[in-house]
């Protein structure tokens, strides 16, 4: 009897076996299921280098809980859409199941995917893996995509009510009784060789579906009901942190959205934040240059600085600016930051130091592990003034007040700038206005009010 044909399940941005709406459809097939990756080295935004290093444990993980269930990951690298109908060709797949692409690139590759498999004579079926809703499902009064988040949460909340409960990850998938060949996943060469400047995400996380759950059960139990009032503290252990784990889909947002009573304490809050997170992703569906270009067309004009020197400084924590730095040192030694210190941080090279916001959106792809290019371009847009739902020109984040209100006892600045450990709590904000500031630690490298002043000028021109 000949062996049964199987059906491809193309991995992307949802690496998991539980709530996977595509192996659940591939499993019903009755078909063996030969889960699958590519590597595509030439696809535009690819990941930086914190990513390459979560996704290398990623699918080290996937690997393995796929081998738990029965079957096995293949990785293959070259072009998507190629790589992938020849694959198929090569297997005799009777279908191929995917997660709908909701970046560009990604809603390209569905495009050409479908139109080579249908030459080929194999059905593409993609499915919602990656959103709590379809991109396009919350619609304005006028059918159009939401420009503003409050009335976008408020349309998606009353669709999310109506969503079917996350699946269960299944015990057993029937692998293909041969399987095609699998590129090892150290020749791919995602993780850092010399220099090796990974041990602090080594230090902080641990990638995959389990660690996942794991993350947010820890949450669950210990800070979601204080959240809604501690999330801003970048002092405190407050957040969820799972961002990471949301971008390369370890783990559902249908999972978190049903796994929370909608009457506990922290409910609301968390929930309002997971549907920032879809909204981002329903702003880069309905915006696909979102990543390059200003939403609002006056911002083309914008007379924006280049200042190597300045950028660099941002870049290394080496501002002078206490809450910036501390944001941008954790920012490397982690490959995260606290939300709050994102937008200080973005708000003081965009405002202050008057330099492109794409230039910074561009150094957190790089150095973020969960450097979500719908959430990134998104949030550095809102920054700048020049987004959907934009924070106005004129809201300028000054990081003194934002420090001593977030980390009123400095122990965030004392951690990640050590040079100013031994100030007072009342000067470590503003070492600057010590009798005698710590000479290890540089000026600032900008006035912050004579930088607010130029941002204000340079906004109000533009709005004239």
């Amino acid at each position: 009897m000949a062996a049964a044909a199987p059906v491809i399940l193309w991995y992307r941005n949802d690496l998991r076996r539980a709530d996977h709406p595509a192996l659940a459809a591939a499993l019903e097939t009755g078909h063996p299921v030969l889960p699958v990756f590519i590597l595509d080295p030439e696809a535009p935004h690819a990941p930086g280098g914190a990513s390459r290093w979560w996704l290398h444990h990623a699918l080290a993980a996937l690997g393995d809980t796929l081998a738990a269930a029965g079957t096995a990951l293949i990785l293959r690298r070259g072009p998507a859409v190629p790589t992938l109908v020849g694959l198929a060709r090569e297997v005799g797949a009777v279908a191929v199941h995917a997660g709908q692409g909701i970046e560009p690139q990604a809603r390209a590759q569905d495009t050409d995917a479908a139109a080579a498999l249908a030459e080929a004579g194999i059905p593409f079926r993609r499915f919602r893996t990656h959103t709590l809703l379809p991109p396009d499902a919350a619609r304005t009064g006028a059918g159009t995509g939401f420009a503003v988040y409050t009335p976008f949460a408020r349309a998606a909340a009353a669709l999310a009510a109506q969503l079917r409960p996350p699946q269960p990850a299944p015990a057993q998938i029937p692998a293909p009784a041969r399987l095609p060949e699998s590129d090892p996943l150290p020749s791919w060469r995602l993780l850092p060789t010399a220099p090796d400047w990974a041990q602090g995400l080594r230090e902080t996380w641990t990638p995959g579906e389990a660690a996942a759950e794991a993350r947010f059960a820890r949450f669950r139990d210990t800070a979601l009901a204080g959240y809604a009032a501690a999330r801003d503290r970048p002092d405190l252990p407050a957040t969820s942190r799972l961002s990471p784990h949301l971008h390369f889909g370890e783990i559902s947002l249908s999972r978190l959205w049903h796994a929370i009573p909608p009457d506990h304490p922290g409910a609301d809050k968390f929930r309002a934040e997971l549907l920032w997170r879809d909204f981002a992703l329903h702003q880069l569906w309905h915006h696909p240059e979102l990543p390059e270009r200003p939403l609002r067309a006056e911002f083309a004009a914008f007379p924006w600085r280049e200042d190597p020197t300045a950028l660099a400084a941002w870049r290394q924590g080496r501002t002078g600016i206490p809450l910036v730095d501390a944001g941008m040192r954790e920012l490397w030694h982690t490959g995260w930051m606290h939300n709050r210190v994102r937008m200080v941080a973005a708000s003081c090279l965009v405002k202050h130091l008057l330099i492109p916001w794409q230039v910074g959106a561009a150094w957190f792809h790089d150095t973020l592990v969960d450097a979500d290019l719908a959430a990134n371009s998104a949030s550095w847009q809102w920054v700048a003034g020049c987004g959907a739902d934009a924070a106005p020109y004129f809201r300028i984040f000054n990081p003194v007040l934002q420090g001593r209100k977030f980390d009123p006892g400095g122990a965030y600045i004392r951690r990640w700038v050590p040079e100013l450990a031994a100030l007072p709590d009342a000067r470590i904000h503003a070492p600057w206005e010590a009798p005698r500031p710590p000479a290890c630690y540089p000026a600032p490298i900008v006035d912050l009010a004579a930088g607010r002043a130029r941002a204000l000028a340079a906004f109000a021109a533009l709005h004239r």
